[in-house]
């Protein structure tokens, strides 16, 4: 498994990064042994990076990881754990105090005595002066003391990091999240890339399924994309299927192939998803992409081709 740089952290990412949320049964019901028996997997393919979130089944997630992680039994500096703050079951709330509370609880969820990023999570639901003004500084104080190494913020629309990254002093941030702007259907990312860069950001991405809608079984009832969005991509994975092709492992090879993304986050709730995963990523240095079909799938969703939907507050 590839490790890069992530920005100017010094951290070195698996490409395919795990992402937690299964674990807390975040979308479909994962036992605790099989969540258990991924993350063991995963690290025995040199997957290094998990990221999870007290949101995703309500600290489940976070439980799960850290018994996991716990059974490796191998040095802490193996590993590189994110994890977030603000966002809970019952809501968002990123006050100083809380974020506070949410770090040390995060802590011991996850049987840990550091965590290597530290989220602010989906800020676009929460007042981006507060994030800049409290939030942050929160967790700047929460580096000094050890229990967290980074920061960092995730969200939907582009304008939050931007907002924030142009109001703290540089060297602040340290890394963002970006999800369902780097896949087939939207790759508006790569528009953005040079303004981390410049601003010394590293940069991970989730979701390269686009939640799901590049899956045989489809996106969740839930899912926030226009009707035309999903027809698309339902066409598209339509087509693989008919091709005897797998859109899965295309969409996840389209999002790794960029290197100047540190980390593509993928969910994972068992040893055969990870090693579905990892055999993707063999296979893109292997062999490359099959840019036949990715052509055949890029015409198909060419009108929608990065289009998005709103997420957040509407001041945000």
């Amino acid at each position: 498994m590839e490790l890069r740089p992530l920005g100017n952290t010094g951290l070195k990412v698996s490409a395919v990064g795990f992402g937690a949320s299964p674990l807390g049964s975040h979308y479909s019901q994962v036992a605790e042994d099989d969540g258990i028996a991924a993350v063991r997997e995963a690290f025995r393919h040199g997957i290094n990076f998990f990221d999870t979130s007290p949101y995703y089944g309500g600290t489940v997630s976070e439980k799960v990881l850290g018994k996991a992680l716990k059974t490796l039994q191998v040095p802490r500096s193996d590993y590189i754990v994110a994890t977030k703050c603000g966002r809970y079951g019952k809501g968002f709330d990123f006050s100083a105090e809380r974020v506070r509370k949410s770090v040390d609880e995060s802590l011991e969820n996850l049987q840990l005595d550091y965590v290597d990023i530290l989220h602010c999570h989906d800020i676009e639901f929460w007042s981006l002066d507060q994030i800049v003004s409290e939030t942050i500084p929160t967790l700047q104080k929460l580096k000094q003391e050890g229990k967290i190494r980074f920061i960092g913020i995730t969200g939907l629309p582009f304008n939050i990091f931007t907002y924030v990254l142009d109001r703290v002093p540089p060297g602040t941030m340290d890394v963002i999240l970006s999800y369902c702007h780097y896949s087939i259907n939207d790759s508006t990312l790569l528009d953005m890339l040079p303004y981390l860069k410049k601003k010394g950001v590293g940069v991970i991405t989730a979701s390269p399924l686009a939640m799901g809608l590049f899956t045989e079984q489809g996106p969740p009832e839930w899912h926030p994309a226009s009707p035309e969005i999903k027809s698309a991509c339902k066409a598209a994975v339509t087509h693989c299927k008919s091709r005897g092709k797998k859109i899965t492992k295309l969409a996840l090879q389209y999002s790794l192939a960029n290197e100047e993304v540190s980390s593509v986050l993928v969910g994972m709730g068992s040893v055969s998803e990870v090693e579905e995963n990892v055999a993707a990523f063999t296979e893109l240095v292997g062999l490359g992409m099959d840019q036949e079909t990715l052509s055949e799938v890029e015409a198909i969703l060419e009108p929608v081709k990065n289009l998005t939907w709103p997420s957040g507050i509407n001041q945000n």
